[in-house]
């Protein structure tokens, strides 16, 4: 069956190329679509709001990227706002039900997946991890290494679906959306003030566009949550650590200050304090920073 893709070239800034996208998307899932706007308030808000119309009808929508030129209302972790407009950023969200054994560590594995896309590293430098530039910042940010400057952040929220769309483990199926913010270009005028410094990826890659970006990462977000859905978090434990910016440094996590010692199987980090007890942090509890 033909899928539609919405693109309407006369109110866009950029050619997204988005039929050929699909395509390639739906070879990795079928009946995969995507979707441009010029502007949307927030595109997780949008991917949440279309399954809960879907409920009464016990039917999980298709899976579905939404890509928004311009977000007016745009989220990230624990409320904060996400600065958007067209060619400076990327914002985008992938909707579609998921049913992992297990739902721990789900942002490691999609920042995981798109560092990788934008920063890939050639195979005789992963064991030192020496030439990749974008580094990831537990549970959910990239940053470019060695300043702690913020690049891109993902927000994931998930609803439960009703027990006719659910799988065989029923309960653990879920409509999960991600959302996934990209600094393209320096922020022009007001607005340029960011809790952990300002990144861009017109830093590595001059002239990047936000089109060329989604045709990498789409891809590859897309591939990650099939292969975390059978296998989970832990193949990808050793790939995180290459590029993880807290591992070994100093930091604070609510009351508690400490050394990161990496991450734990389930996803949470690992902080251990100046008395020698290392503690466990999930990802909904605190916001942590390097000190």
């Amino acid at each position: 069956m033909t899928t539609l893709v919405t693109l309407d070239p006369t109110v866009l800034a950029f050619d997204w190329d988005a039929a050929a996208l699909q395509q390639r998307l739906q070879a990795i899932v079928p009946g995969t679509t995507v979707e441009v706007r010029a502007e949307a308030g927030s595109t997780n808000t949008e991917l949440l709001e279309r399954q809960r119309r879907a409920t009464p009808t016990g039917e999980a929508p298709a899976p579905v990227w939404l890509v928004a030129e311009r977000q007016t209302a745009g989220r990230g972790r624990l409320g904060r706002s996400w600065w958007s407009e067209p060619g400076s950023t990327l914002t985008c969200s992938l909707g579609l039900a998921l049913e992992p054994a297990d739902w721990s560590g789900l942002s490691l594995a999609v920042g995981l997946a798109v560092a990788e896309a934008l920063d890939p590293t050639r195979s005789d430098d992963r064991e030192s991890g020496s030439s990749a530039r974008i580094g990831l910042k537990w549970p959910n940010d990239l940053w470019l290494r060695g300043d702690d400057r913020k690049l891109a952040g993902i927000l994931i929220e998930a609803q439960a679906l009703r027990s006719s769309a659910a799988g065989a483990r029923g309960s653990l199926a879920r409509w999960a959306v991600v959302g996934i913010g990209i600094n393209l270009r320096p922020p022009r005028g007001e607005g340029g003030e960011f809790r952990t410094g300002y990144a861009c990826l017109d830093e590595l890659e001059p002239g990047i566009t936000a089109p060329a970006v989604l045709q990498r990462i789409a891809p590859a977000v897309l591939a990650a949550l099939q292969r975390f859905e059978r296998e989970g978090l832990a193949p990808l434990l050793a790939a995180y650590a290459l590029r993880d910016v807290l591992a070994g440094r100093r930091a604070s996590a609510g009351d508690l200050v400490g050394r990161v010692t990496g991450i734990a199987p389930g996803g949470e980090l690992c902080l251990r304090d100046d008395a020698g007890q290392t503690h466990r942090i999930a990802s909904g509890e605190v916001s942590v920073r390097p000190c």
